[in-house]
């Protein structure tokens, strides 16, 4: 096994790593998606402030916070 073989072997086990990394962030931030608007479905994640829902349902659907996110809670500051 020559030098350029090990070389070449090192970059694929890199490649495959920084793969596997960049997929489980994506899994994730899907899984961290738990507020849905109940008009249109979409979804956002979990830290989403307030104002940004009330953006949302006043722009999209002309509705108030409560009639597409019933019962949310924004999540404190820490």
């Amino acid at each position: 096994m020559g030098n350029g073989q090990k070389a070449q072997m090192k970059r694929e086990r890199n490649a495959k790593q920084a793969a596997g990394n960049a997929n489980s962030q994506l899994k994730a931030n899907e899984a961290a998606k738990n507020i849905v608007c109940q008009i249109c479905r979409q979804t956002f994640l979990c830290t989403i402030r307030t104002k940004a829902l009330e953006e949302h349902a006043t722009n999209k659907h002309s509705k108030t916070i409560n009639d597409c996110f019933p019962g949310f809670v924004e999540m404190p500051k820490k």
